[in-house]
């Protein structure tokens, strides 16, 4: 009698999705074959977490299997077990993969419409890059590691030891599915022998176990083009996993994360840099050399210059990513710095400067000192 998918899992019957979906990772990560060359026992305890999982994740299948057991999965042809590799596999290095790479795009897993025992399509991979504000200027080519799923060198991806091949099921006939007729009704389900691939390999290869993929790593060169920002979104096309029955690779997403700056504020294609000057450059103005990241710039600063103010540098920004040649401005937000620690000698000269200072040098303080005068008067009467 097949074991309870609860307890295969190790969960409570009112599990919700997400403590599923904990136990199965744990499980099928300790016995993923990979981790247990030989060891059958693991082999078939993956197998069984796999079909569990494949039950209780689906709301619908999980509500039968509640009501009337396995023999309600099997009336309804729709909880056999299967993962989407009929070995038994292929459902772990879907969520084993998401480990490395978080989610997984545009129903990967060989999902997309594939008839039964046809074809299969890889999955597709996501991969996490952080870029630099200089990366975003100029682009980058760089190289990145990645795990990932191969066609197993050894079949070339045929599942069967070298000099041997899959065969025809005679179950099904290598229709992947069995029809039995009840009644007015004829139902359709998947070939229990070979698991819906429509083929059965009789002598698996020693490499991959009849899976025809196996885990392994890859180096790519990714072209970073200038402008990007975070959330930018690249598609590699056939760089995810590998397919099965012949079915097309997946696809490999690069999604980009903006590191933050130490100098410059990012909005869009603008950048915002904060510059202090001092005291007598704020009310005489004059030049400052200040960096950007196409090299240094110069900045005229205007006499009478007051903390807050924004300058910009047109075109010293970083270039639009669907618009090239075309770059935004480079904003600096200018603060002027109070002098502290004076010596004897500023001191006095701002003791003279004090003195000789009337109203009109000073309108903002002016016109403020008015209104609090005319607040008070209106406040007394």
């Amino acid at each position: 009698m097949p074991k309870d998918y609860y307890e295969t899992l190790g969960v409570n019957r009112s599990a919700d999705g997400d403590e599923i979906k904990k136990a199965y990772r744990k499980l099928a990560m300790q016995l993923h074959p990979d981790r247990n060359p030989g060891n059958k026992d693991a082999e078939t305890q993956f197998k069984e977490v796999n079909a569990a999982y494949e039950v209780l994740k689906d709301p619908k299948k999980r509500s039968i299997y509640d009501q009337f057991g396995h023999a309600g999965l099997s009336q309804s042809g729709g909880g056999g077990g299967f993962s989407r590799d009929p070995s038994g596999f292929g459902g772990g290095f879907g969520d084993i993969f998401e480990e490395f790479f978080g989610d997984i795009f545009g129903g990967g897993r060989g999902g997309r419409g594939e008839r039964a025992g046809g074809p299969q399509r890889g999955e597709d991979f996501r991969y996490d890059m952080t870029v630099t504000l200089e990366t975003v200027m100029n682009g980058v080519e760089e190289k990145i590691r990645i795990p990932t799923i191969l066609e197993c060198e050894a079949c070339k991806g045929s599942g069967s030891k070298p000099g041997s091949g899959p065969e025809t099921c005679p179950t099904c006939q290598g229709m992947g599915q069995v029809r039995t007729q009840q009644g007015f009704f004829s139902i359709a389900r998947t070939c229990a022998a070979c698991g819906g691939r429509g083929k059965i390999i009789r002598n698996p290869c020693g490499v991959c176990r009849g899976q025809g993929r196996k885990r392994g790593e890859k180096t790519l060169t990714v072209k970073i083009p200038p402008g990007v920002d975070t959330g930018t979104r690249m598609r590699l096309s056939g760089e995810g996993g590998a397919g099965m029955s012949g079915g097309p690779a997946g696809d490999l997403y690069i999604m980009i994360d903006v590191a933050r700056h130490n100098m410059f504020e990012r909005f869009g294609a603008d950048l915002l840099c904060h510059v202090p000057i001092t005291f007598t450059q704020a009310a005489l103005g004059g030049k400052l050399e200040i960096p950007s990241l196409s090299g240094k710039a110069r900045l005229t600063v205007p006499p009478g210059t007051q903390t807050g103010s924004r300058l910009s540098l047109r075109g010293k920004g970083l270039p639009h990513l669907n618009r090239p040649g075309v770059y935004g401005d480079l904003v600096v937000e200018v603060r002027v710095e109070t002098p502290v620690k004076l010596n004897k000698r500023q001191r006095e000269l701002f003791e003279e400067l004090a003195s000789c200072s009337d109203a009109e040098s000073h309108p903002e303080s002016k016109s403020f000192f008015d209104k609090v005068k005319e607040f008070l008067d209106k406040v007394a009467s």
